[in-house]
C-alpha cells in the first residue's frame, strides 16, 4: 500500500476497523479539517484522499446534516462528500461509515460552534497603514527552524539572492514594538503556507499545501501567536492568497483527481500577462485563453477554477482560514489571471460569512480603465460585477514617480497625479484602492527617486495623506535601496534581524542620523493618522496643479488638513485661490514639525521639493 508522504500535513481521521481487519486506506486526508455550524452557506463539500477511497460508499446519520451525494473521480484515491448543514444543526461529531464490499469503517469529523471562530475579519479602510513584510528576509527569531529535515529546499545562505535566509514569523512577533512605534495598523505578510519546492521556496508563491503553515516560518503555532499578538496591539493581519497557481510539488498536483483541475497545453505556454485580453472587444479568443490559462512558470501549474470541485475546495479553504486564524483581510495575488466568474463567487461567499471582511487584488496593469475594470460596481463590466472591493493602485504608483522625476508640464510631472486621481470617476469607490511606493516585485522607491531624501519624504507624505489605503514596504522607513534586477535584490535582509548582524536598525542607536530622521518623519504622520482616523476616512478635495505645486485637502472628523506639494524651487504661494477650503482658517500647524503658519497674510513661502502638511485652525 502506498503511504501518504509524512511531510504533507494531514488531518488523520479516526479509523475503526471491521472484524475482517481489511482497510480501505491506512491514513485518510480530509479537507477542510473541521467546519462550523450556523454558516450562511449550508453546503459543505469534503475532499477525502486515501488509497482507493473513491471505491467506497458512505453513510451518515446526524440530526441536521444531510448527505447529498458522494463523487468519485478518475483517480480512485479521491472521494468528495457533499453535505447540507441545516441552520438548526448542533455542533458535535459526525460519524461517517465507509463501506467497500463486506468491510465497514468509521471516521469522525468535527462541527464546531460558530462562536469558536478566531477573532478577526474586521477589514481595513483608508484610515489604516499597511506594512508589507517578506518573511524570509525580515528577522530570524528562531534558528532551529532554518532548515527542516526532509524538505526539498535545504538552502540557507544569506549571500544568495534566491536561497532561503532564515527569516520567520517569530522574528516578526519579536519586532512588533518596532512596528507599533512606526504607526502600523495592518500587517501584510507575503505567503506563509508550505512551499516544499526544491528551488526558490523562499518567496511563498508556489504552495504545496494550503492547510499547512511552512515549518521554516515556525508553523501554525507561530502564525497563530503572531496574529494574537497583533490583535492585542490593534494591528490587523492581511493574508496573501494565491488562486491562480500552485507549486508543482503540491500534493494534489502530484496525484490529480483528474486532468481538468489544471489548464493543460500541448507544450508549456506562458501567460501573455495582458489583462486587457479579458475585455478587449477586438481580441481573438486564443489570446484571451493564453492570458488566463497560460502558466506563470514551468513549476507553477495553472489552476482551472471552472472545475466545480476545485472551486469549492478553494472557496472553503478561504473561509476556513479566516475563521481558524482570525484573518482581517486578503491580498489576492495575480487577481486577473484566474477565472473571473470564480473570483466573483469567491468574493460573494466570503462576504456572506464575514460581512466586514476586506479583499484587494493585485492588478499590475497599465491604464485606469484596465485597473478599474476589476473592481466592484464600476459600471464598466456591463452586467458583470466582480464584488472585489479594492485593487493595488499601480496607476497612482506610476504617477507618483512621474510627479517627482519629471519636470512640471500640462500633463507631466505632478500633473500626472492630478489626472490620475481625476479618473477615479471610473471606480465605485477608489478610497478602497491600496496605494504604495514599492513592494517585493518592484525597485525600491529610494533608488527610483535617485536617492534624493527630499523626494522620498515627499512621496511618503503624499502616500499617507491622499485617498486610498497606504501600504509601506519593509525597510522603506530606513531608506533601503536597490533596483529589481532581479527582484531578489529588493528582498534584502532587514539589518539587525539576525543574531550577529553588525547593525541593528530596529533600534535608533543602530540607525544613522538621516535614517532616524526618515523613520521619525514616517512615524509622526502614521501616528497622526492613528489619532485622527475619521479625518482620513473623510473626503479628498484637490486643486489643479500650477507652477509645479499641487494642493489638496483632507476633511473629516471635525478636522481639516491642507497639503501643499511643491515639486519645484522655493516659491511664494498665493492662498486666495484656496479660499473655498480655507474659509475661516487663520493658521495651520505642521503635523511633522509642529511649526505654526499664519494664513491671514494670504501667502506662504514654500521650500523646494517639499510637501507641507498643515492642520488648519
Amino acid at each position: 500500500m502506498r503511504l501518504v508522504e509524512p511531510l504533507f500535513w494531514r488531518f488523520v481521521l479516526l479509523i475503526i476497523f471491521s472484524a475482517s481487519g481489511r482497510m480501505i486506506a491506512q491514513n485518510l486526508v480530509i479537507e477542510p479539517p473541521y467546519w462550523w455550524v450556523g454558516m450562511n452557506a449550508p453546503q459543505l463539500e469534503l475532499l477525502v484522499y486515501g488509497d482507493g477511497v473513491g471505491k467506497a460508499t458512505v453513510d451518515l446519520a446526524y440530526p441536521g446534516v444531510q448527505l447529498n451525494y458522494t463523487l468519485s473521480t478518475l483517480n480512485p484515491n479521491y472521494l468528495f462528500i457533499n453535505l447540507t448543514i441545516e441552520p438548526n444543526c448542533d455542533p458535535g461529531t459526525l460519524q461517517f461509515r465507509f463501506t467497500e464490499g463486506a468491510t465497514t469503517q468509521q471516521f469522525d469529523y468535527e462541527l464546531k460552534p460558530k462562536h469558536a471562530m478566531a477573532r478577526g475579519a474586521s477589514g481595513i479602510d483608508q484610515s489604516d497603514l499597511i506594512y508589507l513584510i517578506f518573511p524570509d528576509r525580515f528577522a530570524n527569531g528562531e534558528l532551529t527552524n532554518d532548515r527542516i529535515e526532509g524538505m526539498r529546499d535545504q538552502s540557507l545562505n544569506r549571500e544568495a539572492l534566491f536561497d532561503r535566509h532564515g527569516g520567520d514569523l517569530q522574528g516578526i512577533t519579536q519586532n512588533l514594538d518596532y512596528l507599533e512605534a512606526l504607526g502600523v495598523t495592518a500587517l501584510w505578510i507575503n505567503p506563509v503556507v508550505e512551499n516544499d519546492q526544491p528551488h526558490e521556496s523562499y518567496h511563498g508563491y508556489a504552495a504545496t499545501n494550503l492547510y499547512r503553515i511552512d515549518e521554516r516560518f515556525g508553523g501554525e503555532q507561530a502564525y497563530q501567536e503572531l496574529i494574537t499578538s497583533c490583535h492585542q496591539r490593534g494591528i490587523k493581519v492581511i493574508k496573501d492568497m494565491v488562486y491562480n497557481h500552485w507549486g508543482d510539488q503540491h500534493w494534489i498536483y502530484r496525484d490529480l483527481p483528474d486532468s481538468s483541475w489544471i489548464n493543460p497545453w500541448p507544450e508549456f505556454t506562458r501567460t501573455s500577462y495582458r489583462a486587457t485580453s479579458l475585455f478587449d472587444p477586438y481580441i481573438h479568443e486564443d489570446e484571451r485563453k493564453r492570458f488566463q490559462e497560460g502558466w506563470f512558470d514551468h513549476h507553477m501549474p495553472d489552476l482551472n477554477q471552472r472545475n466545480p470541485q476545485l472551486a469549492q475546495y478553494l472557496i472553503q479553504h478561504s473561509i476556513w482560514v479566516i475563521g481558524h486564524f482570525g484573518i482581517d483581510a486578503f491580498r489576492i495575488d495575480t487577481y486577473g489571471y484566474p477565472d473571473q466568474l470564480f473570483m466573483r463567487d469567491l468574493m460573494v461567499r466570503i462576504r456572506s460569512e464575514f460581512p466586514d471582511f476586506f479583499s484587494f487584488g493585485e492588478t499590475w496593469v497599465h491604464g485606469t480603465p484596465v485597473q478599474a475594470w476589476f473592481t466592484e460596481a464600476n459600471g464598466l463590466k456591463k452586467g458583470f460585477d466582480s464584488k472585489l472591493q479594492g485593487v493595488t493602485d499601480f496607476q497612482l504608483y506610476y504617477a507618483i514617480q512621474d510627479a517627482l522625476n519629471q519636470p512640471f508640464g500640462w500633463t507631466e510631472g505632478v500633473s500626472r497625479i492630478y489626472y490620475t486621481l481625476a479618473k477615479d470617476i471610473l471606480y465605485h469607490d477608489a478610497t478602497r484602492n491600496v496605494t504604495f511606493l514599492d513592494n517585493h516585485d518592484l525597485s525600491r522607491i529610494y533608488s527610483v527617486l535617485g536617492e534624493d531624501i527630499r523626494k522620498l519624504k515627499m512621496a511618503l507624505s503624499f502616500l499617507m495623506t491622499t485617498r486610498g489605503i497606504p501600504s509601506l514596504y519593509y525597510g522603506t522607513e530606513i531608506g533601503l535601496k536597490n533596483f529589481a534586477d532581479p527582484d531578489g535584490k529588493v528582498r534584502q535582509d532587514f539589518p539587525g534581524g539576525w543574531p550577529g548582524d553588525p547593525l541593528n536598525k530596529f533600534q535608533p542607536s543602530g540607525r544613522e542620523a538621516e535614517e532616524n530622521a526618515l523613520f521619525d518623519h514616517i512615524s509622526t504622520i502614521a501616528n497622526y493618522r492613528k489619532q485622527n482616523r475619521d479625518l482620513f476616512r473623510g473626503r479628498l478635495v484637490h486643486y489643479i496643479p500650477e507652477a509645479g505645486v499641487y494642493v489638496y485637502f483632507r476633511e473629516g472628523g471635525g478636522k481639516r488638513l491642507m497639503a501643499i506639494m511643491n515639486t519645484g524651487d522655493q516659491q511664494q504661494l498665493d492662498l486666495s485661490r484656496f479660499v473655498g477650503m480655507l474659509t475661516d482658517a487663520q493658521s495651520g500647524v505642521s503635523i511633522t514639525t509642529g511649526d505654526s503658519y499664519e494664513l491671514a497674510q494670504g501667502t506662504l513661502t514654500l521650500e523646494a521639493m517639499a510637501l507641507l502638511l498643515l492642520e488648519l485652525h
